[in-house]
């Protein structure tokens, strides 16, 4: 939260209060923009089509009206399901999009946890969505479901290895795992000796960006990286058997942690919530207030290429996926390391 307001002599209750509910702002309303400007709109005029109109104006409380719909919905639960994994395995999902949000730097003093392990951390708890999916599959008593579950686990961890290996090449460049730190780096640093621009890793990093985005839209299980739910041979894989709340959670967790891994990228790769520092004064209080605007910008700047992709694609096959992850994006992740090691020590 921002430090001048926690300066103030809360009790530690209403400390958490206010940090609970700054994480869900902070998740929700990415993950609702998401749904509202990529899933409604965005793909319905690349399909030559309006999307959703009537409720709200131009569709805008469309998803109020899902989530009202998926609400009214009865929660069933398989006879033959073990009954508590498959009640825990959405919240799993959810819980770890929201322990992902903590690092994530909105301002100068706007953060809810300033880790100087912060970019491992989100690594680390990034990667526990995979045991809510692989829980899902293997709780529903269900071969499709648990076709869906183990294929999502396969996915999740060949493609955890390439975006790991990706952000390391930024550590090194930053010097840090602090994403302040990273932030300020890329706000003050220089390229070529000119400082207009800052030093976005973006530029400097591109092909780390690049295998980062990849692994991102596979740990979504985005297109062409869906063969977890793919409808065409497993119904909708893990979730099939889920309704209702569950279902809507499982919803919410896709776009939230979207909207968490562009919130990573943007960070790392486009500098956050700051402007290069030759354009103002990145220590300014002014960008407690514009930080989490610069920083949602970028978001969905990546958000829009994230949808863009899954919406132009086609689906791989497994063994095509599998190959992509081992075969390419980890040695070229290795071989990015090792430049980068090099003109760190060199430059």
């Amino acid at each position: 939260m921002i430090a001048s307001v926690l300066a103030l002599d809360l009790s530690y209750w209403q400390q958490s209060i206010l940090r609970s509910v700054g994480v869900l702002v902070a998740v929700l309303l990415p993950a609702g923009t998401f749904v509202y400007l990529f899933l409604f709109k965005m793909v319905s005029f690349m399909q030559s089509r309006l999307g959703p109109m009537e409720a709200g104006p131009y569709g805008s409380l469309q998803l109020l009206a899902e989530v009202g719909k998926f609400l009214q919905k009865e929660d069933i639960v398989p006879e033959r399901a073990d009954r508590r994994l498959f009640k825990l395995a959405p919240y799993l999902v959810v819980g770890t999009v929201l322990l992902v949000y903590l690092v994530v730097p909105f301002g100068p003093d706007l953060y809810f946890a300033n880790l100087d392990v912060g970019l491992f951390y989100a690594m680390a708890v990034s990667s526990i969505g995979s045991l809510g999916v692989l829980l899902a599959g293997w709780s529903s008593a269900n071969k499709y479901s648990l076709m869906g579950g183990l294929r999502a686990a396969g996915q999740l961890i060949a493609y955890e290895l390439p975006m790991i290996l990706a952000v390391i090449g930024v550590v090194i460049q930053a010097g840090t795992m602090n994403l302040q730190g990273i932030v300020l780096a890329q706000a003050n640093g220089e390229i070529f000796g000119f400082s207009g621009f800052g030093n976005p890793y973006f530029l400097t990093q591109f092909v780390a960006f690049v295998i980062f985005m990849i692994a991102v839209q596979a740990e979504l299980g985005q297109t062409p990286f869906d063969m977890p739910i793919a409808e065409s041979e497993l119904v909708t894989g893990y979730i099939t058997e889920y309704t209702g709340l569950r279902f809507l959670l499982f919803f919410i967790g896709e776009f939230a942690a979207a909207g968490a891994f562009a919130a990573i990228g943007a960070t790392i790769f486009l500098g956050g919530w700051a402007v290069p520092a030759a354009w103002a004064d990145i220590n300014s209080n002014i960008f407690n207030l514009l930080g989490p605007i610069i920083l949602l910008t970028k978001m969905m700047l990546l958000g829009g290429l994230i949808f863009f992709i899954r919406f132009t694609f086609p689906r791989f096959r497994e063994d095509q996926l599998q190959r992509l992850a081992w075969t390419v994006l980890i040695p070229l992740s290795l071989v990015n390391i090792l430049f980068t090691t090099i003109l760190k020590v060199a430059f």
